[in-house]
C-alpha cells in the first residue's frame, strides 16, 4: 500500500511539473502568459476527475431530481439548500423551472440560489492553498440560505402571479439555455453508461470549457497585475477593504452564467477580492437558473423582489465577514480555519 501511494505521488508530481518544464523555456512568451498557461494546465487533471465524479452522481439522480424539487415545496429551504450546495449546474435550472410554474415556494428558490455551488468548488479543490476554504464556504452559504428561505416564506406576503399555460417551448427551456447538457443522461446502469462515449465526453467538455475560461481570466489578471505594477495598486483598483466591494461583487454574481463563479473564485485566489466579497458574489450566483427566472417568470415584480433580497442579504453578509463584525470569524478559528 505504501509503495502504491509512493508511486501515485511520483506520478502526480511528474504530471504537475510537465507544464512548467514545457512552457518555461519558451523565451518569447511574456512571464504573465507563461504563468497563466502553467497554472491553467495544472488544473486539467483535477477538473476532469471532479467532473467525472459529478457525472456519476448526476447519473444516479436523473430520474429523482424533479421529485426531490417537488417535495421541497413541503420540506422547504433546508433541503433545497442542501441539494443546491452540491457542485453542479443543473439543479438551479430545474428549481427555477418549477418555481415559475409555482410548484416551489419563494423561500425555497431563494435558498437554492444562495446555496448553489457550481464551478467555484472544483476550482478551489484544484488550488491546494485555498482548498481548506471549501467547507466554510459551503457551510456559510447553507446557513444563509436556510435562514433567508424560511424568513422569505414567512415575511414576504406578495403573491406572485399565476404562470401562463404550459407550452412545448417551456418544456424544453433547459435544453435551450443550459449549454452544458445537464439533462443528457439516460436511465441505464452505471456500468453500461461508463462504456458510452457521452459519459466521458461531457466531463471533457466541462473541463475544456472551464480550462479556457480560467486561462483567459488568468491572462487578463496577469497582464493587469503587470501593468499595475504593485499589489497595493491592484488592491486599490479592486476596491480592497472598501465597503462597496461586496455590493459590486454581488451584482456581478447576478450575471446568469456558470462561469462567473469561476471568475470570482480566481479573483479571490489572486487576493483581489476579500473572502466576504467572494461569499457575497457566490450567494447571488444562481447560474443559468437566474436566466430562467429572468426570461420565464411572468411576474416581473416578483423577480425584482427576489433579486433585491439576494443582493441585500449577500452584501450584508459580505460586509460582516469582510470586517469581522460580531467577531464572526472566530467561529472558524476554533476549527483552525483562517478566513
Amino acid at each position: 500500500m505504501t509503495d502504491l501511494i509512493h508511486t501515485l505521488t511520483h506520478i502526480l508530481k511528474f504530471i504537475g511539473s510537465m507544464p512548467e518544464e514545457l512552457i518555461e523555456p519558451i523565451e518569447f512568451l511574456p512571464d504573465f502568459l507563461k504563468d497563466a498557461m502553467i497554472d491553467s494546465l495544472n488544473l486539467i487533471p483535477f477538473l476532469f476527475v471532479i467532473f467525472v465524479f459529478i457525472e456519476i452522481v448526476e447519473h444516479y439522480m436523473t430520474k429523482k431530481k424533479h421529485l426531490f424539487v417537488f417535495w421541497m415545496k413541503k420540506i422547504g429551504p433546508l433541503f433545497g439548500s442542501l441539494f443546491a450546495s452540491f457542485p453542479q449546474c443543473g439543479f438551479s435550472v430545474v428549481a427555477s423551472t418549477l418555481y415559475v410554474r409555482r410548484i416551489l415556494s419563494r423561500g425555497t428558490i431563494l435558498a437554492v440560489y444562495i446555496a448553489t455551488s457550481d464551478e467555484a468548488i472544483p476550482v478551489l479543490i484544484a488550488e491546494p492553498s485555498s482548498a481548506y476554504l471549501i467547507l466554510p464556504i459551503i457551510l456559510i452559504k447553507i446557513v444563509i440560505a436556510v435562514i433567508v428561505g424560511y424568513l422569505a416564506d414567512v415575511l414576504v406576503k406578495y403573491e406572485a402571479k399565476e404562470p401562463a399555460p404550459l407550452d412545448k417551448e417551456f418544456v424544453h427551456v433547459h435544453d435551450e439555455h443550459c449549454h452544458c447538457d445537464c439533462t443528457h443522461h439516460y436511465p441505464v446502469k452505471l456500468r453500461d453508461a461508463v462504456r458510452t462515449r457521452g459519459f466521458w465526453m461531457h466531463p471533457l467538455k466541462h473541463t475544456f470549457g472551464i480550462f479556457i475560461f480560467i486561462f483567459l481570466v488568468s491572462v487578463a489578471l496577469g497582464y493587469f497585475m503587470e501593468a499595475v505594477g504593485t499589489e497595493e495598486n491592484l488592491a486599490k483598483y479592486c476596491l480592497i477593504n472598501s465597503p462597496l466591494q461586496p455590493l459590486l461583487v454581488s451584482l456581478l454574481g447576478l450575471i446568469p452564467n456558470c462561469a462567473v463563479s469561476v471568475a470570482m473564485t480566481l479573483l479571490f485566489i489572486k487576493h483581489t477580492i476579500s473572502f466576504g466579497s467572494l461569499i457575497a458574489g457566490l450567494s447571488t450566483s444562481g447560474g443559468l437558473g437566474l436566466l430562467i427566472l429572468f426570461t420565464k417568470n411572468n411576474d416581473k415584480k416578483d423577480t425584482a423582489i427576489m433579486l433585491t433580497i439576494l443582493v441585500a442579504v449577500s452584501t450584508i453578509v459580505g460586509l460582516i465577514l469582510q470586517y469581522n463584525i460580531f467577531g464572526i470569524n472566530k467561529i472558524f478559528e476554533i476549527f483552525g480555519m483562517q478566513i
